[in-house]
């Protein structure tokens, strides 16, 4: 089914409603929007963070501590 068969048999739908059942139909919608938007916002964020050299010199930072430097070891 394609997109605007889909938007047409809404419509269809919500003019056969009465108004207070559309206007729940127009908030589910907004709801899912939303929804949808903050997703493609995090997606877009998260992409921009992996992408990004800003954190790049922890990889190639030094190991100044090792097992070694340590008083007591838990194993637990």
């Amino acid at each position: 089914m394609t997109k605007q068969i889909i938007i047409e048999r809404t419509l269809n739908a919500i003019n056969l409603l009465p108004e207070d059942k559309a206007e729940e139909i127009s908030d589910f919608a907004d709801f899912v929007f939303k929804r949808y938007e903050e997703q493609e916002l995090t997606a877009g964020i998260h992409k921009l963070a992996s992408e990004s050299q800003a954190f790049d010199f922890l990889k190639t930072e030094d190991e100044i501590y090792s097992i070694e430097d340590l008083k007591e070891v838990y194993n637990g």
